[in-house]
C-alpha cells in the first residue's frame, strides 16, 4: 500500500510540473532513501515544499520532541540556480511561555562531511549527530527548530561545502518550507532567528547579510554566528598543514562542486589528490579530521602546487574571496562569538568581522570564550540561548561596537603538531561524601583543573588545584573543620575521541586529605592531621564530545581514605573519617566567557 501511495505522490508531482507558475500543494514523500531522490519538477518559488514525511529523531532520552518531519524543498545555490535541499523540522513538546507565537529557529550545523550518511537529517534519525546537545537545548526553550542539510545530500549529489550564499539560502528557505507542512504549526509571521557555529556560523553570517533581499517576509529578529570562517584566505592559510587541514581539503572539494569551471579540482589534483578526494567524499567529520591531519594542500596537487600558488589563479582567488563575510550587512541584531584557543579558525578574523559589521550598524554583540573550537561550540550554548530569548522578547541587544576592551588575540596551540585540547584553570565542581559521618563536603568554588588532552597521543596529563577550605562536620557536636586536599602527582589518563565523536577518558589521580584545624569558628584548634597514604580517585568517562563544553563531564566513584596521623585526636578522627566507601563527584566546568 505504501509503495502505491508513493507512486501516486510522484505522479501528482510530475503533473504539477506541467503547470508552470502554479504553486504545488504539499505532498507526502516516499519512505526510505527514495525520499532523497529529486523529482523532475520546477517549483514556482524559493522555499516551495516539494514533499515531506513524518520523521523519527533520536535526540536522547526525555528529549522535548512533539513531532518531527523530513522535508525536501526548493532553494537556490550561490550562482542563483534552482536546487533541492533536504532537512528536518522539529516541533517541541515544551510549551512556549513567552509573549506571542512560538518562535522558530533555523539551526545551521557545522561541518558534517560529504557522504550522504553524514547528512544531519540522517544523523538526527540515527542519534549520532554531534550537535544534538544544542538542538535539544533549543527545543527545551520551546523553540521550533529547523535543521537544513544544505545542498548536495540528495541522491547522486555532492554537498557544496562552504559555499556561503547557497548555505544561507537553504537556512532561510527551510522557514518557508516548514510553514507549508500541514498542521505543523509553523508560521512565517512568528519571530525567527538563525544560529550556527563554524560552517554554521558562516551560514548565519551570510543570512544576516542577505536576508533583507532574499527573504524579507521572514520576521528575522536575530542571528547568532559562532566560530565563523569570515576571511577565507586567512583561514585557509591557518588550516594548511595544521590540525584542521582536513577542513581546507573539504572546502576545496565543496567549492569545486559549486564552481566547477573556476575551481576545476580534478584538473588541479595529482593522482594522490584524486584518491584523497574520492576517499574524503565517503567520510564524516571525525573520520577525515584524523586521516588528513597536518597534511598541506600541496600533498594533493599536480607539481605540488602550494596554496599560495593556487590563490594566484584569478578564478580560484575570486571564488574563495567571494565566501568572505562582512562585505554587507542587514540591520538585524547579530551575536558573534569565538574561542581564543580556536585551533581551526583564528579569532583575529572574527574580531575583524565584528568591526566590519559595527561600521554598518550598531546591533552587534561580541562574546569571547577561553576555549578551543569544538569546546566553544557547546560552552557557548547557554549564552546564545539567553541572547536569543532577549531577541524573541523584543529587548535591545547588548552593543559591543563601542566597547573599550582590548581585542582578544589567539592563544591556540601551535599548528602542525598533535591535536591538543587544553583546559586552562577550568573549574571543578567537586564534593566528597564521608561514609561514616554520612556527610557531604563541598570543595571550594575556585577548585580548578589544568590539563592537556592530547587527542593524537591519546593521553591527558594535568593538575588539580584545591585551595584550603572549611567545612562544618557533625563530630559529636558540630565543628568547623579546616581541610586541605593535597594532590599527589599529576592526573594521568588515556583519552580517545572516536570516529563517531565519542570522548572516553580512563585515568586517575591521587590526593592526601589533611585536617588543619578543628573547633568552633571563633576558636579553631590547630592540628597537623594527614592521611598516611594518598587516596586514589578514578577518573573515568565516556560520552559525546559535546559534554566537554557543556559541563557534563562528571567523574564519580568510590575511594578509601587511609588512616590519619593526628596526634592525640588520631583515634577519633580515624573512627569517623578513615576507611572505605568514601564517594566523590567531580564535574568539569569551562570558564565563563568575556563579554565585550
Amino acid at each position: 500500500m505504501s509503495a502505491f501511495k508513493n507512486k501516486v505522490s510522484c505522479l501528482a508531482l510530475a503533473m504539477a510540473a506541467m503547470a508552470p507558475g502554479v504553486a504545488m500543494a504539499a505532498m507526502e514523500g516516499p519512505s526510505g532513501n527514495d525520499f532523497y531522490d529529486v523529482p523532475s519538477i520546477q517549483t514556482s518559488e524559493n522555499g516551495d515544499l516539494i514533499w515531506y514525511r513524518d520523521a523519527d529523531v533520536n535526540l536522547g532520552d526525555n528529549a522535548s520532541v512533539e513531532k518531527a518531519y523530513n522535508v525536501l524543498y526548493r532553494s537556490t545555490d550561490s550562482l542563483g540556480a534552482q536546487n533541492a535541499v533536504t532537512g528536518t523540522v522539529i516541533i517541541p513538546s515544551v510549551a512556549w511561555t513567552g509573549a506571542g507565537e512560538r518562535p522558530t529557529l533555523s539551526y545551521a550545523v557545522g561541518t558534517h562531511g560529504l557522504d550522504q550518511s553524514c547528512a544531519p537529517s540522517k544523523q538526527l534519525t540515527a542519534g549520532t549527530d554531534y550537535e544534538i546537545a544544542n538542538i535539544r537545548a533549543a527545543l527545551e526553550k520551546g523553540y521550533a527548530v529547523l535543521v537544513t542539510d544544505y545542498a548536495g545530500y540528495t541522491n547522486g549529489d555532492v554537498p557544496t561545502y562552504l559555499a556561503g550564499e547557497s548555505q544561507a539560502h537553504a537556512a532561510l528557505d527551510i522557514f518557508r518550507a516548514a510553514a507549508q507542512i500541514p498542521n505543523a504549526g509553523i508560521d512565517l509571521d512568528a519571530p525567527s532567528a538563525v544560529w550556527g557555529f563554524s560552517q554554521g556560523g558562516q551560514t548565519a553570517g551570510w543570512v544576516a547579510e542577505i536576508a533583507d533581499n532574499y527573504a524579507s517576509e521572514i520576521d528575522l529578529v536575530g542571528v547568532a554566528a559562532g566560530g565563523a570562517p569570515a576571511d577565507f584566505p586567512v583561514v585557509a592559510d591557518f588550516l594548511n598543514g595544521s590540525v584542521g587541514s582536513s577542513f581546507l581539503l573539504g572546502g576545496i572539494i565543496g567549492l569545486s562542486e559549486q564552481y566547477p569551471d573556476d575551481i576545476p579540482v580534478n584538473d588541479l589534483a595529482s593522482n594522490d589528490g584524486l584518491a584523497a578526494i574520492a576517499d574524503y567524499k565517503t567520510k564524516c567529520t571525525f573520520e577525515f579530521l584524523f586521516d588528513y591531519i597536518n597534511l598541506p594542500l600541496s600533498d594533493f596537487t599536480l607539481d605540488n602546487k602550494t596554496l599560495d600558488e593556487l590563490l594566484t589563479v584569478p578564478s580560484i582567488k575570486n571564488r574563495i574571496e567571494e565566501q568572505n563575510l562582512g562585505t554587507s550587512g542587514a540591520d538585524v541584531p547579530v551575536l558573534i562569538y569565538h574561542g581564543t584557543a580556536d585551533e581551526f579558525i583564528p579569532i583575529e578574523q572574527s574580531v575583524a568581522l565584528k568591526d566590519d559589521y559595527c561600521r554598518r550598524f550598531n546591533k552587534v554583540t561580541y562574546d569571547v570564550y577561553p576555549s578551543e573550537h569544538i569546546v566553544t561550540l557547546f560552552q557557548a550554548t547557554p549564552g546564545v540561548l539567553g541572547w536569543l530569548d532577549e531577541r524573541f522578547a523584543g529587548d535591545n541587544p547588548r552593543n559591543s561596537c563601542y566597547s573599550f576592551a582590548a581585542d582578544p588575540v589567539s592563544n591556540a596551540n601551535p599548528g602542525g603538531g598533535d591535536f591538543i585540547v587544553s583546559l586552562d584553570e577550568w573549574n571543578l565542581d567537586a564534593e566528597l561524601h564521608l561514609a561514616t559521618l554520612d556527610q557531604t563536603v563541598e570543595l571550594p568554588e575556585d577548585t580548578t583543573i589544568t590539563a592537556d588532552a592530547n587527542i593524537t597521543a591519546e593521553s591527558l596529563i594535568g593538575d588539580l588545584n584545591v585551595p584550603d577550605f572549611k567545612a562544618k562536620l557533625n563530630i559529636l557536636i558540630q565543628l568547623t573543620v579546616g581541610l586541605s586536599v593535597e594532590p599527589v602527582g599529576q592526573i594521568v589518563s588515556e583519552t580517545q575521541l572516536s570516529r563517531d565523536g565519542i570522548l572516553s577518558i580512563n585515568g586517575s589521580t591521587q590526593a592526601n586529605v589533611l585536617i588543619n584545624t578543628a573547633g568552633f569558628s571563633w576558636l579553631p584548634i590547630p592540628f597537623n592531621c594527614k592521611t598516611t597514604e594518598p587516596a586514589t580517585f578514578d577518573l573515568n568517562y565516556e560520552g559525546p564530545i559535546s559534554d566537554l563544553g557543556a559541563g557534563n563531564i562528571v567523574f564519580a566513584g568510590e575511594t578509601e581514605f587511609a588512616e590519619l596521623e593526628c596526634g592525640w585526636m588520631t583515634a577519633l578522627f580515624n573512627s569517623l573519617v578513615a576507611g572505605p566507601g568514601q564517594t566523590y563527584n567531580f564535574r568539569v566546568v569551562a570558564p565563563a566567557p568575556e563579554r565585550l
